[in-house]
């Protein structure tokens, strides 16, 4: 059984303020946090019987993990230049995907450091009329390649948006919200044992059968509201993008991976766009 680890930073334990994630002297240490819970989630899933495990480092520049201290069975994925970004290589072949280190959608809720995808360009995601997080649009691009969500883990507004939309996912919520800059977290010890012992449930659900691909209806509309309107202006330059209102701009498609592909690129070219760098 192969398992597929998605690892983002703003859901790690203790993380909550934008000096954790990057450009700081607290970075470094959360780079450390970060690896340990992508072993935590690797450790699980090799103790209830996986055979192979590729993680994917999926936080801004994407080359957070440190590879010296990754579980030795492990492989990384990890740089910017990837056209699936935070799911790069799910179509070769895995039984199942662990999201760790997620976070919830902005305007969802008083989510830690909730935003989606870019959050300096993006408001917000809405897949065939409905609010989506990372979690739902990555889960999507799984889904279309036979792969079901098995764990989320991240603070407790993101844990229970997963449990009401991918049904039996396991859940570790290792800090809970107070606001979007502010939190109760458990420690990073007690955290890595509540991921890892999630993990090995996940690998186990998995081999029961007991877990669907999440699959979204298509022909599917993706609409995207950017925060600016450089951005959706720009933004239409790409084949398939139509301008909806000022900041807005729709994609729609017969098939999810490649709508999902072109918002990643929408967004993408947005962002330069906002900053005035194409």
């Amino acid at each position: 059984m192969n398992i597929y680890i998605s690892v983002d930073m703003e859901g790690i334990a203790g993380a909550v303020v934008g000096d954790h994630m990057g450009g700081s002297g607290d970075y470094q240490r959360f780079r450390h946090i970060m690896t340990a819970e992508a072993n935590a989630a690797v450790e699980g899933a090799l103790a209830a019987g996986a055979t192979g495990v590729v993680v994917n480092d999926g936080h801004g520049p994407m080359t957070n993990i440190l590879i010296e201290e990754l579980h030795a069975e492990a492989e990384l994925i990890s740089g910017i230049n990837k056209p699936m970004l935070q799911l790069e290589g799910i179509d070769q072949g895995f039984d199942g995907v662990f999201f760790v280190g997620y976070h919830q959608r902005e305007g969802g809720g008083d989510g830690v450091m909730n935003h989606t995808i870019l959050g300096r360009v993006v408001y917000g995601i809405r897949v065939n009329g409905h609010p989506v997080d990372e979690a739902a649009l990555n889960a999507g691009a799984a889904g279309a390649c036979g792969v079901p969500v098995a764990l989320v883990t991240g603070d407790d507004h993101v844990c229970k948006d997963a449990e009401v939309r991918f049904p039996g996912v396991v859940t570790a919520p290792v800090k809970r919200a107070i606001d979007r800059y502010a939190t109760r977290s458990l420690t990073p010890v007690k955290a890595q044992s509540l991921i890892r012992e999630a993990a090995e449930r996940a690998v186990q659900k998995l081999q029961e059968g007991s877990l669907k691909p999440y699959t979204v209806d298509t022909p599917v509309e993706i609409e995207l509201d950017f925060k600016v309107t450089a951005a959706a202006h720009m933004a239409t330059l790409l084949p398939g993008v139509e301008r909806r209102g000022s900041r807005g701009v729709t994609i729609r498609s017969d098939d999810y991976l490649t709508a999902y592909r072109t918002l990643i690129a929408t967004i993408l070219y947005g962002f330069h766009a906002s900053e005035g760098k194409l």
